[in-house]
């Protein structure tokens, strides 16, 4: 410990860490905000992959298609 008696430095015990929004009351908005963040981004990523299973099926469709006739 320092020598000093003014410095208190550790003394009080500790406290939460609050966020400047937590601080002034509009941590509630805060979290509806990042709710509707997250749910823009399932919706996009949703989008994505439907656009990619379109890209992959159609490809995959003539192929199959050109194989059958051949056989034949």
């Amino acid at each position: 410990m320092a020598k000093s008696r003014n410095n208190l430095l550790g003394v009080g015990g500790q406290r939460k860490k609050l966020s400047r929004a937590d601080q002034q009351g509009a941590g509630s908005a805060r979290e509806a905000d990042r709710k509707v963040a997250e749910d823009k981004k399932q919706e996009l990523v949703r989008k994505m992959r439907e656009r990619a299973e379109a890209q992959t099926a159609p490809a995959a469709g003539p192929a199959d298609q050109d194989a059958s006739p051949a056989q034949s």
